[in-house]
């Protein structure tokens, strides 16, 4: 049963609603906020981030959420997925029937093994972090990199220096690899 305050909203044209759903320890929520400040360097439009796991603080389904408009945001959390992004089974499992029925899913295809629909982006993720990046940590920066190149909702530029501006201190050329890694696969790939 719908809620019937939020069943009478009107959804602005223009919003775009963004999910990472993983399990927690994977860097979802990070990543949102990555998101959420690279997209924010465009003064043209507002964001605004939300967040939500299970009371396993590593391990359990984790999402973040990122809602994008030109124009006023006046609720917060995503009410219908334009894009969903799994890194897990368990994500795609829990979230996948609140993305739109034209709306974009990405998927961890190495984690990721049955997946509903045929219409789809499957990139390994994790494998190419550990492969390409040095480290299967950074399969979150990875992730951004992808969705940047797949919706253009952010530019690689913007999505690169909020990236760095939250990396860890010694691992900017890491995570900086990271982005262009899941930037040049989304683009083999892209529809």
């Amino acid at each position: 049963m719908g809620n019937k305050l939020l069943d009478k909203i009107e959804i602005p044209h223009d919003r775009f609603e963004v999910r990472l759903s993983g399990s927690g320890g994977q860097g979802m929520i990070l990543g949102a906020v990555i998101l959420a400040e690279a997209i924010g360097y465009d003064y043209s439009k507002n964001v605004v981030q939300t967040q939500s796991y299970g009371p396993e603080a590593r391990g359990g389904a984790s999402k973040a959420d990122v809602v994008v408009s030109t124009g006023e945001i006046y609720y917060p959390k995503a009410l219908k997925l334009d894009l969903l992004l799994c890194m897990t089974q368990e994500s795609m499992d829990k979230y996948y029937q609140d993305l739109r029925e034209d709306g974009t899913l990405i998927i961890d295809d190495t984690l990721v093994t049955e997946v509903p629909t045929d219409d789809y982006y499957g990139l390994p993720f994790t494998r190419l972090a550990k492969e390409q990046a040095g480290h299967p940590m950074v399969a979150n920066v990875v992730a951004l990199g992808a969705i940047a190149a797949l919706t253009e909702v952010v530019s690689q530029e913007d999505l690169t220096k909020a990236v760095l501006a939250r990396a860890p201190r010694g691992t900017g050329d890491k995570n900086k690899r990271a982005v262009q890694i899941g930037w040049d696969e989304a683009l083999k790939i892209k529809k």
